[in-house]
């Protein structure tokens, strides 16, 4: 499942959200969330969205329907005492999509929701995950989603977070909008990284993962192969593999892959770089490979991925 499911539920009017408010109102990773959702409810006019604002407490004993809910608050908040807890994420759990941002997706890890779920935990929380957090898969994005889970690192990446949900529900269109408004000039994706998330997540605990990728992003435009990684860093192929496996979730290979795809759509929206270019930059010696591949991963083409760059807002 991905964003592109969201779009379902933009059917329903209204379509409504729980945002369940545990931290700061004048936290960045509030704001950030909730600016652009006002913003485009009064761009689309009464009956099209709403969305409730409660406390925990409040959230307990609410009942509705929502089709998101999502539980918000910052780094360095206190946790929700447990029982006030466990009332609040079933709250969520009751919506389609649910989730949470900034400290509000650790509490859910904590409190096991998130097993085997890949997770997008705000980089400077990663040390306070306790043993049961660990069995959600921690990307180092700044938002994620699987399946019905939302989450995000907070932040200003609950702009793009809110930018990005409002394009997957209302439309490209909505969005383009809303960053003329907000004079956002682009929107970052969901597997656009935190900057120190992967070092501070596995630079001390598991080195030789934190050496290998940090060898793939020394070396897009001539890659590696998975050997030459392995060897480098002091491991077999089939340890490396493990390691991937198990912290990130996806093979060397793959992963490096994703890496340099990534690196591209950066590329082809912030540069003037003809797509050739662009393809030979970050690895790819044959136009047709770097196509597939970027369509595979992003779902467009790296030509209709720079006309959207140039297409004006509507």
């Amino acid at each position: 499942m991905s964003f592109a499911n969201l779009s379902r539920i933009g059917r329903d009017k209204p379509l409504r959200l729980l945002l369940i408010q545990a931290g700061d109102a004048e936290s960045m990773t509030w704001a950030g969330l909730v600016q652009p959702l006002r913003l485009c409810a009064r761009a689309l006019g009464p009956g099209a969205l709403q969305f409730d604002i409660v406390t925990p407490a409040q959230a307990a004993v609410q009942s509705g329907n929502w089709q998101i809910a999502l539980l918000v608050a910052d780094e360095g908040q206190p946790p929700l005492p447990p029982e006030l807890c466990r009332a609040v994420i079933e709250r969520c759990r009751a919506a389609p999509f649910w989730g949470g941002v900034g400290a509000g997706v650790l509490w859910l890890a904590d409190a096991g929701v998130m097993d085997g779920v890949r997770i997008a935990l705000p980089w400077a929380l990663y040390a306070d995950a306790e043993a049961r957090a660990e069995r959600a898969i921690l990307t180092p994005h700044l938002f994620d989603i699987d399946g019905p889970h939302l989450t995000c690192c907070g932040g200003a990446a609950s702009i793009d977070f809110s930018l990005t949900l409002i394009e997957a529900v209302f439309g490209a269109d909505v969005q383009a909008q809303l960053k003329e408004a907000l004079c956002v000039d682009r929107v970052r994706g969901k597997e656009e990284r935190q900057r120190v998330a992967l070092q501070a997540r596995f630079g001390v605990l598991q080195p030789k993962l934190s050496e290998a990728v940090t060898l793939m992003e020394a070396n897009i435009e001539e890659p590696l192969s998975t050997d030459d990684i392995a060897n480098l860093v002091g491991l077999s192929r089939r340890q490396l593999e493990r390691l991937f496996k198990q912290y990130l979730g996806s093979l060397p290979s793959r992963y490096y892959l994703e890496l340099r795809l990534k690196k591209s759509r950066q590329l082809l929206l912030d540069t003037h770089y003809s797509i050739v270019q662009v393809g030979l930059m970050c690895g790819f010696s044959s136009g047709s490979h770097f196509s597939t591949a970027f369509g595979a991963l992003f779902g467009n083409t790296p030509r209709e991925e720079r006309q959207r760059k140039l297409m004006p807002p509507a």
